[in-house]
């Protein structure tokens, strides 16, 4: 082969080789710009369809739990005219804070909900929904968060209640489970007998739909709570009791997914706050509704409040950012000598509770359990039957004529205020504050004992110069309930002092202990 020869061969070679790699990247050039496209294509068919997707999601809220399914609003309900809702929500004083802004509409009926065949019937008793359930239950059944605030007496109890049990029935059947095990719903009350009375009430619902309900409370022996807890899904608990069988390993927290705090504002305050975390992180923040409700609502545990709680919705029955009392009660305030309180009491309960008015239901409230005790013993002397609630009696004792009182058995009952906040017992005619309480706050809760669910009532306050400091802010709670104010505590004044900690008042003072002391030489 001659040299040209061999020059031509290998020009041919490099051509075909040059050939070869155009063809190749015309190949790869064609493949990518099918490929982009086909993305082209793709994301375009995103773009039209994302305005349908973004209005789906709006009409799906936003759950704190793991539902079977989101809240529909029943088609009854959504053929009532606005109007008609609006005036339930100023007839009621209605406010409803939502960070979602789902504006739920009230559920104005029974009829316009649908629990559990057996729960439904249950509340059918009664004629319709009270404010703060009818507001908070499309809420609660939409997974969100909610703190419910509202008077004393207003159904605050089956206004959690109702939901978490109704949850608990349809997650076990979605899961062909009979009972689910662990404890699901977990309620957490300041006191031991505002724990019974919550327990008495969510166990008419438990009983009905087959799953077991349990209240965990310090005075009694640990032993028959510990074998209760570990069959309940249900636990109604005091914190200081539910943390010894934490801390003993007698109870997992783990599975629960509705936590509630009843008194919430009570519940938050410096004694229980420490308590209150320890027991939230034992249970899991994933797939947990987290539920307040109280009568108050002060500022001092907002902040406190939303660590706690996702994007919550806050329902408001009344203006209860204000300290204001229940406008069905009767007040009567009466300045008078410390001295005379006793003959004074005697007085009142001849009014009271005589005559006519024998079988009236009377609640006595003193301010310690000493006085308490003194008391009980000076009207069992004038020949009144009187049972007693304070921290010198037993559990026992307590629950004994708690349930007396209750019952009708006996008619008057004197307490400590231990017996003030939350506690549902019927028919109180009448409310004696003997001594008045240490704040504004707690006057409001106790003279709450009567004129619930939607009755009327009576507080007669003695009032004296040792409570004079505490005059602006009882004025302030007569004149927002349109209540008669006596000459003799407008004299003590009218300004109130600002209460700027939960446990301190007036007397804390903000110091700021980053800074380092000053040096300070003596010549």
């Amino acid at each position: 082969m001659t040299k040209d020869e061999i020059k031509d061969r290998k020009r041919k070679v490099e051509d075909e080789e040059i050939i070869e790699k155009k063809k190749h990247k015309k190949d790869k050039k064609d493949k990518k710009h099918k490929k982009d496209k086909k993305d082209k294509k793709e994301k375009k068919h995103k773009k039209e369809s994302k305005p349908d997707t973004e209005v789906e999601t709006e009409k799906e809220p936003t759950i704190s739990k793991d539902q079977d399914s989101s809240y529909i609003e029943n088609e009854e309900l959504s053929i009532i005219p606005q109007s008609e809702v609006d005036e339930f929500y100023k007839e009621n004083e209605v406010s409803v804070k939502d960070p979602s802004d789902l504006n739920l509409r009230p559920l104005l009926s029974f009829n316009h909900v649908s629990f559990d065949e057996r729960i439904q019937d249950e509340i059918a008793k009664f004629p319709k929904p009270t404010p703060i359930q009818a507001v908070s239950w499309p809420y609660l059944l939409s997974g969100k968060d909610v703190i419910g605030v509202a008077e004393t007496g207003s159904g605050k109890t089956f206004a959690f209640g109702v939901p978490a049990i109704d949850y608990l029935v349809k997650t076990n059947q979605s899961n062909n489970k009979k009972n689910s095990g662990g404890i699901q719903v977990l309620v957490i009350s300041p006191t031991r007998e505002l724990a019974s009375q919550i327990y008495d009430n969510l166990i008419i619902l438990t009983e009905k739909v087959g799953l077991q309900c349990c209240c965990v409370y310090g005075g009694v022996p640990k032993e028959a709570q510990r074998i209760q807890l570990k069959k309940s899904q249900v636990v109604v608990a005091t914190p200081g009791r539910l943390l010894d069988l934490i801390q003993e390993g007698s109870v997992n927290l783990s599975a629960v997914k509705y936590l509630v705090l009843d008194e919430a504002d009570r519940m938050l305050e410096k004694g229980f706050e420490e308590d209150i975390k320890n027991i939230i992180r034992e249970t899991s923040p994933k797939g947990r509704q987290t539920l307040m409700f109280t009568a108050t609502w002060p500022k001092e545990v907002r902040e406190l409040a939303s660590s706690f709680m996702n994007e919550p919705v806050k329902v408001s029955i009344g203006n209860r950012d204000e300290l204001t009392a229940n406008k069905r009660i009767t007040q009567i305030v009466e300045v008078i000598d410390p001295q005379r309180k006793d003959r004074k009491l005697l007085d009142l309960l001849k009014k009271y509770h005589s005559g006519p008015t024998k079988n009236d239901k009377v609640l006595i409230f003193a301010l310690y359990k000493k006085e308490a005790a003194r008391v009980e013993r000076n009207l069992k002397y004038n020949g009144y039957e009187v049972a007693a609630i304070h921290g010198d009696l037993s559990q026992e004792q307590r629950t004994r004529a708690l349930g007396e009182f209750k019952a009708g058995k006996t008619n008057l009952l004197l307490a400590t205020d231990v017996a003030a906040r939350g506690l549902d017992i019927p028919n109180v005619k009448t409310v004696i504050n003997l001594t008045f309480p240490l704040t504004v706050e707690d006057y409001v809760h106790r003279i709450g004992r009567t004129g619930r669910a939607g009755q009327t009532g009576t507080a007669h306050t003695l009032f004296t110069e040792h409570e004079k400091h505490l005059a602006g802010g009882l004025v302030n709670v007569l004149n927002g309930a349109n209540q008669p104010v006596p000459e003799d505590l407008i004299k003590f004044g009218t300004h109130t002092k600002k209460k700027e900690h939960g446990a301190y008042g007036a007397f804390y003072k903000d110091v700021d202990m980053s800074k380092k002391p000053k040096k300070i030489t003596f010549d």
